[in-house]
């Protein structure tokens, strides 16, 4: 469904991804972990036109898409949650949902429409309809961020961060939300600082380092590496993950 090869991209002229390779399939949940500065968020930004990359090809369904503009790939059916403060604090929850629409708000009937099946996924939607953004947790707000991406009835949703500020009861709540959209058809990419939440949600995951895909293969498999272990599940590091590393599943993410 979506794959990016040999994708370079960066800021100010320098390249923070160097020949990137990623592939996910339909209808699974794809988790990108690594240090800061590996190049996580900056995929999701040319996944979603926020960012042009300088070289590769990223297409979805077959097409390329690397040259869109972010409402072309959101029309393609691409949409993203970015880390933090994306709502509009003054205008409610029903307003902020919404705004997820304007692509399609001249079509009143599939906007009425649209808005229905968002409340009936995620609740509190309608429970908080009339609140002021500002006036909800942080659980809260991350649930309403993820209910407008929901208005252009996405094939994939793009997750920077979920986890990010989030108590332990909340976070439950976002995670089976995301698991509960995947179930139903929508592919996820997410990035994650929190390596056994995202592994241990996603179906496949993907090591980053130094702008480059180091290790791909199932999240299980990749969760269970001594030397991922080592690196983010409470031991140290010894050395470099090395280039040509033997991925535990294809050469790049097949997902």
């Amino acid at each position: 469904m979506l794959s990016l090869k040999a994708v370079f991209a960066g800021y100010g002229g320098g390249n923070v991804l160097q020949s990137v390779d990623l592939e996910c399939a339909e209808q699974t949940i794809t988790c990108i972990v690594g240090p800061n500065g590996a190049g996580k968020s900056t995929v999701l930004r040319v996944i979603s036109g926020l960012l042009r990359p300088s070289a590769g090809e990223i297409t979805m369904d077959g097409q390329a898409i690397g040259d869109q503009a972010p409402d072309e790939i959101l029309r393609r059916g691409i949409t993203q949650v970015p880390q933090s403060h994306a709502l509009f604090p003054a205008m409610s929850v029903h307003e902020n949902v919404l705004m997820g629409g304007y692509l399609i708000r001249k079509n009143r009937r599939l906007l009425r429409d649209r808005l229905e099946l968002v409340r009936e996924r995620v609740p509190l939607v309608a429970e908080r309809a009339h609140d002021h953004a500002g006036n909800l947790s942080g659980g809260q707000r991350r649930m309403v961020e993820i209910a407008r991406c929901l208005m252009l009835d996405p094939k994939v949703i793009l997750l920077d961060e979920p986890s990010l500020g989030l108590d332990p009861r909340s976070l439950a709540g976002v995670a089976d939300l995301i698991h509960s959209l995947n179930q139903e058809g929508t592919t996820v990419l997410l990035v994650e600082q929190n390596v056994r939440l995202g592994l241990g949600l996603a179906t496949h995951g993907v090591v980053m380092e130094g702008g480059k895909v180091r290790l791909t293969g199932t999240a299980a498999a990749i969760k269970d590496d001594p030397e991922i272990a080592a690196l983010y599940l409470g031991g140290t590091r010894a050395s470099p993950i090395p280039q040509n590393t033997p991925s535990t599943g294809p050469e790049t993410t097949s997902v």
